[in-house]
C-alpha cells in the first residue's frame, strides 16, 4: 500500500498538471479569439466607418485608395490569389501524390533513403530563397521563351508548386501507408494488377481522405504565401488576361503597402479588409479539412 504521503504528492502533481494544460489551452483559445477579433473590427472599419461599399471591394477592379476618392476595388487581387493557388495544386496534387505512392509502393528503400530526405530539404528552405531562385531563374526563362517581361502569374504557380509539393507528398505519404495491407493483399489475390490495386483500392478508396486533406492543406499554404509571390508575380493592380499576365495577390498587396499607409486610414482599414478575407479563407480551408476527417471516419 502506498503511504498518504506519496498519496498526496501525485494528488498534487496531478492537480498541477491539470492546471497547466487547462491555462495552456485558455492562453491559446484566448490569444486566437483575440487575433480574430482584433482583423475582424479593424477589416470592418472599411465598410463601417470609412463608408467603402462592400460590393465595390470584392468585385471593383479599380485600386485607388490615395485618390479622391479613393477607390477600392479588391478583385485583382482576389483573383490572383485564388488563379495561384488553384494553379499550384492542380501541378502540385498530381506530382505529390505521384512521389508519394512511389516512395511507399513502388521503392520503398529509394523513397526512405533518398526521396525523404530531400522533401525534408525542401520543407526546410526559407521562402524568400524560392523567391530569389524564381527572379534570378525562372524570370529569365519565361521572358526568354514565351516574351513579355517574364513576372506573371505563371511565375507565381510555378514557385508555389515547388513550395507546396512537400506538404502534399510528406501528407499523401502518410495517407497511403495507412491503408491496410490486408486489403492490397487481398486485391492482388484476386487477379489485379499492382497499379490496379494501387488505383482503384489506394488511392480512389482507402487513401482518398488523407489525399484530400494533404492537397487543401497546400492550398492553404498557397492562399497565404506572400514573400516568394511577390517576388515574382509583378505586383500590378490590373486584371489579368493570361498566366504570363503579371498580377497581384491579396498578401503581396498587404506586405508592400501596409507600411505606407496612416492607422485607422481607408487606406490602411482596406488591407487590413484584405488581411479579413484571408483569414476567412483560412478558416474554410480548416473546415474543408475538419469535413473530410469526419467523411474519412465514417
Amino acid at each position: 500500500m502506498s503511504s498518504p504521503t506519496k498519496q498526496h504528492d501525485s494528488w498534487w502533481k496531478e492537480g498541477v498538471g491539470k492546471v497547466l494544460t487547462t491555462v495552456s489551452a485558455s492562453i491559446l483559445i484566448l490569444t486566437t479569439l483575440a487575433i480574430i477579433y482584433f482583423i475582424a473590427s479593424k477589416g470592418l472599419a472599411t465598410f463601417f466607418s470609412n463608408g467603402v461599399s462592400l460590393v465595390e471591394f470584392l468585385i471593383g477592379t479599380e485600386w485607388n485608395p490615395e485618390g479622391a476618392p479613393g477607390q477600392f476595388g479588391a478583385l485583382p487581387f482576389i483573383l490572383g490569389s485564388f488563379i495561384v493557388t488553384v494553379g499550384s495544386a492542380l501541378l502540385a496534387a498530381p506530382l505529390g501524390i505521384g512521389t508519394a505512392i512511389f516512395m511507399t509502393e513502388i521503392s520503398p528503400r529509394i523513397g526512405q533513403k533518398v526521396m525523404q530526405p530531400v522533401i525534408e530539404l525542401l520543407v526546410g528552405i526559407p521562402s524568400v530563397v524560392y523567391g530569389f531562385i524564381g527572379l534570378s531563374v525562372l524570370i529569365p526563362f519565361l521572358r526568354n521563351s514565351f516574351g513579355g517581361v517574364g513576372f506573371s502569374i505563371l511565375a507565381g504557380i510555378l514557385v508555389l508548386t515547388v513550395m507546396i509539393l512537400p506538404t502534399i507528398t510528406s501528407l499523401s505519404v502518410d495517407a497511403v501507408k495507412r491503408v491496410p495491407r490486408d486489403l492490397k493483399e487481398a486485391s492482388l489475390a484476386l487477379g489485379a494488377t499492382r497499379w490496379q490495386t494501387i488505383w482503384n483500392i489506394i488511392v480512389l478508396r482507402s487513401s482518398l481522405p488523407g489525399l484530400l486533406m494533404a492537397i487543401i492543406l497546400g492550398m492553404a499554404r498557397a492562399f497565404g504565401e506572400a514573400l516568394a509571390v511577390q517576388m515574382v508575380i509583378g505586383n500590378t493592380t490590373a486584371i489579368p488576361k493570361s498566366l504570363l499576365s503579371p498580377s497581384n495577390t491579396l498578401t503581396s498587396g498587404i506586405t508592400l503597402n501596409m507600411g505606407n499607409t496612416i492607422p485607422g486610414s481607408a487606406y490602411n482599414n482596406a488591407l487590413w479588409s484584405m488581411g479579413l478575407l484571408l483569414l476567412i479563407m483560412t478558416l474554410i480551408f480548416i473546415l474543408l479539412i475538419r469535413w473530410i476527417s469526419k467523411r474519412g471516419q465514417a
